[in-house]
């Protein structure tokens, strides 16, 4: 039986691209009906697109799919923005006032264009997380009715390298995919496995991805910073494999014999571990490989957290991706960081019902995919699928999808498509040109007006001038004294 009510999520990952569908119940949870992998390592690197032409094609297969599962025709879908180009850069946006003036709607309206209108050197900026204003001296997050003289409105700005948004873009223009909506991948994961608490008191969340480990800091419930660190668990694997061994046998090593973090005392210096039938390797030094490795990325994981919260990370650390299944990731964590409060967030936050394995799973693998379902909140569902025509889809229904967009509040972390970016440019250049010739309408009717003014005013002082009034005074005499005669 076709399905007449669903969600569709897609995530392009450095390892493998992900399409899932869901339905959203009444009470909340979320029900699975289908779920699609296929590799990527070819197209996608550090989780970007490098080639489009392969990654449309992958991105087609996968719709595919999930068209044949749902036997259902798949008029939007729901994409995750993410990999190493995704930086946040502050921004601090100034103002002086006269004494004593009451900050209005308007004024900070203003301060956010000024934000949003900055330009950054071969980057496009993707959204902006708003921090505190400040007020003369005082701190706040909604400024709007107190009096001040000076004003600063404080921005996280997040940015992508133009090429790979453009070549994100690319990928669903040419095969004619309309995007219901971008969301920004850490953002969509935060929001899923976050606990309101854990953002209220600061907390640093890690992502452990194969390519790419994702570092998201939180306080006061606002977005402080985002960085992705092009270091994961597959740099792990490489290094296993420089043992002289294939890499799908260095991951099946670091599956199974693999620890973040092992006690000195613990270490067997004798025993040896098996590489194939014919060698071995000590476990001393399959565990320094391992933990070197792994230090270089806590290293690197705990610069990006910014000097002002490092200390006030009262919710601690939460880790999560695949690479928080790694066995005492947690103490590697709590070595280096002195942060004792980790936790490995094996599972989104939602209730989520599903047969498929992986799912229910619950090790973190899924929670970016299942975050961007979450996020969903428009039916993806076409008619019922026709046999001899999978991707028929009409124009109209992928031009009424991307409008709706336009009049609806922009929401955290939701990034437009370039689609809506043209059509946004279009509609500003319209009401320019409206505004122009509305201003020059006013401009021809003004120089009317004054001109009639300026016809009046000659005509009262030749009226009113000595000789009209002479004229005047001699015809009046004039027909005085005929009438007398």
């Amino acid at each position: 039986m076709a399905a007449k009510d669903f969600i569709v999520a897609i995530e392009l990952g450095s390892s493998k691209v992900t399409g899932i569908a869901g339905r959203k119940n009444l009470d909340g949870s979320i029900s699975v009906l289908a779920v699609v992998k296929e590799e990527s390592s070819s197209f996608i690197r550090k989780g970007v697109v490098y080639n489009i032409d392969k990654t449309a094609l992958c991105i087609s297969s996968i719709i595919k799919k999930l068209t044949n599962q749902l036997k259902t025709e798949i008029t939007q879908v729901y994409v995750g923005v993410g990999g190493q180009s995704i930086r946040s850069v502050r921004n601090v946006i100034a103002k002086e006032l006269p004494l004593a003036t009451k900050v209005t709607q308007e004024m900070v309206i203003d301060l956010m264009d000024a934000n949003s209108a900055m330009k950054y050197s071969d980057q496009e900026i993707l959204d902006v997380a708003q921090q505190e204003y400040k007020v003369d001296s005082q701190y706040q997050t909604d400024p709007v009715g107190i009096q001040c003289s000076h004003i600063e409105g404080n921005f996280l700005n997040i940015l992508q390298r133009n090429t790979f948004y453009k070549n994100l873009n690319k990928c669903f223009e040419t095969i004619n995919v309309n995007v219901a909506e971008m969301y920004i991948s850490p953002i969509a994961l935060a929001d899923s496995v976050l606990t309101e608490a854990e953002k209220r008191s600061g907390c640093a969340l890690v992502d452990l991805g194969a390519d790419t480990t994702t570092v998201s800091v939180y306080s006061k419930n606002i977005l402080r910073h985002l960085a992705v660190i092009p270091l994961g668990s597959n740099n792990i694997t490489k290094d296993i494999a420089s043992l002289q061994m294939e890499e799908a046998d260095a991951e099946k090593m670091k599956l199974k014999y693999a620890s973040a973090y092992t006690e000195n005392a613990d270490i067997d210096n004798n025993l040896q571990l098996p590489i194939d039938s014919d060698r071995n390797v000590d476990l001393r030094k399959f565990i320094e490989i391992v933990e070197s490795r792994l230090e270089e990325i806590i290293a690197n994981v705990w610069y990006q957290v910014p000097a002002e919260y490092s200390d006030k990370l009262l919710g601690g650390i939460i880790l999560t991706g695949g690479g928080s299944n790694l066995k005492n990731i947690d103490k590697a964590f709590t070595n280096h960081t002195h942060i004792d409060k980790i936790r490995i967030a094996k599972f989104v936050t939602h209730t989520v019902t599903s047969s498929n394995a992986d799912i229910n799973a619950k090790n973190g693998m899924m929670n970016t995919i299942l975050g961007l379902l979450i996020k969903g909140d428009r039916n993806c569902a076409g008619g019922e699928v026709d046999p001899n025509n999978l991707f028929a889809q009409r124009q109209e229904d992928n031009i009424a999808a991307t409008l709706g967009r336009t009049d609806m509040p922009r929401k955290q972390g939701v990034v437009p498509t370039e689609a809506e970016k043209r059509q946004q440019e279009e509609e500003l250049r319209r009401k320019e040109e409206e505004a122009r010739r509305k201003k020059e309408e006013e401009e021809r009717q003004e120089h009317e007006r004054q001109e009639e003014e300026a016809r009046r005013l000659a005509q009262e002082r030749k009226e009113n001038s000595p000789l009209n009034k002479g004229l005047k005074w001699f015809k009046k005499m004039s027909k005085i004294l005929t009438e007398e005669e």
